[in-house]
């Protein structure tokens, strides 16, 4: 068989093995080495490299692989029957597969099966012990039997393997999960164009069904809100007001952290819907560049890009009419605010509205239905030009006068 032979055959392969690994996990290589003992010492060759003996797997981690080997033929065999198999059975066989990796490894704890989001737990703390094979197996199950707090910590602790982003966000769109779309964005790492394409698309176009989905990620920026102006209300007001004059440093910068994230979470939040919620998490992601950007964009059709001109238009609105608005990146360390991370920039949203208008610049033009729309961000992108141009000059100006100060300086000595 030729190597392109290969390639193609491997290419075509179902994402789900047909047998369990030999080794699917991360063997420990300490105890490993320190057995290792070079063959034929008393040899009398020159080969800068000697042939060593001893390597063996280590008693912990054949244990650990066996276990995986039998719960992989276990799963196996009851998803092959899935009228018979119900998500408590598989909750069970799952957390007594896990607890068994932890007492191997002496983490085991005094959590009992009562206790809400026991599994995912257990996902958290033993998972990353799961083989390769094993992930894919679970994977399909909670899929399969709508296991989402256990899907939800697999995603959360990057347990997905990259070969089944694709097929978990299909899966999830089918099921109108949109909250656990976005779990997608957040934490499923180097997402291909035809998966962002999918996630665009089935933000912008929500059916009905989907949107009770939606309420989790509503509740989760709302919560975010009361957060910050819970964090407003541990700050003294009047230094609030006049947080310049506050003498101690550390006080007057939490000070002024507080104030921005506030106000960027309030503009994130106010007058935007669920669906546009959701587009937050998609627009201000790094896991994509402009050239998988523009790609999902050309595929939007006409409903679809209305939308997203509506949504772009809403955050030119916000940038306009809060220009000192700036984004926190230490908000989400030091004050808990997490969704300052998903505030797309203003530099996202015009990189946005470029590529919409290159890739469909006719429909865009010859459709009166956009007319509107588009003359009303001609007016709030002129506005943004013209304190962008103001700025720029402002910039010229101290940069000149901090030259002349230097050059006055110098010559004074």
């Amino acid at each position: 068989m030729s190597l392109l032979e290969v390639i193609t055959k491997a290419s075509v392969e179902k994402n789900r093995p047909e047998a369990a690994l030999k080794y699917p996990i991360i063997l420990n290589p300490e105890p490993v080495i320190f057995e290792l003992k070079p063959q034929d010492l008393d040899a009398k060759d020159d080969l800068p490299v000697k042939r060593a003996t001893g390597w063996k797997v280590s008693e912990r981690d054949t244990e650990i692989i066996e276990l995986g080997q039998s719960f992989f033929k276990k799963l196996k065999r009851k998803l092959k029957n899935p009228n018979t198999f119900n998500q408590d059975e598989f909750l069970k066989i799952l957390g007594s597969y896990l607890v068994s990796i932890a007492r191997k490894l002496g983490t085991a704890d005094n959590n009992t099966e009562s206790d809400k989001g026991y599994v995912g737990k257990l996902v958290g703390k033993s998972g990353l012990f799961m083989g390769r094979d094993v992930k894919g197996l679970v994977l399909e199950a909670c899929v399969y039997l709508e296991c989402w707090e256990v899907l939800e910590s697999l995603m959360v602790n990057g347990l997905v393997e990259h070969s089944h982003f694709s097929s978990l966000i299909s899966n999830l769109i089918e099921k109108n999960r949109a909250d656990l779309i976005v779990l997608c964005v957040k934490h499923l790492s180097d997402l291909q164009a035809n998966d962002v394409m999918c996630i665009l698309k089935y933000f912008l176009s929500l059916p009905k069904d989907g949107h009770n989905s939606i309420l989790s990620v509503r509740k989760e920026w709302e919560s975010q809100a009361l957060l910050a102006i819970q964090r407003l209300k541990e700050c003294d007001g009047q230094s609030l007001l006049a947080i310049e004059k506050v003498k101690d440093k550390h006080l007057r910068k939490r000070l002024t952290l507080v104030r921005d994230a506030s106000l960027l979470l309030m503009i994130a939040y106010d007058g935007f819907s669920g669906t546009d919620l959701c587009l937050h998490y998609l627009i201000s992601s790094r896991n994509y560049d402009e050239v998988i950007l523009g790609a999902c964009i050309s595929n939007l059709d006409g409903s679809e890009m209305m939308r997203f001109v509506r949504y772009l238009g809403k955050w030119l609105k916000k940038y306009d009419s809060f220009p000192d608005v700036c984004l926190c990146p230490e908000a989400s360390s030091v004050l808990g605010l997490t969704a300052c991370d998903w505030v797309p920039r203003l530099e996202d949203i015009i990189i946005c509205l470029g590529l919409l208008l290159d890739e469909h610049f006719s429909t865009l033009v010859l459709h009166p239905e956009f007319h509107e729309e588009l003359k009303s961000l001609n007016e709030i992108v002129n506005s943004l030009a013209g304190e962008a141009r103001s700025c720029g000059k402002l910039s010229n100006l101290t940069q000149t006068l901090r030259g002349d100060t230097k050059i006055h300086q110098i010559l004074q000595t």
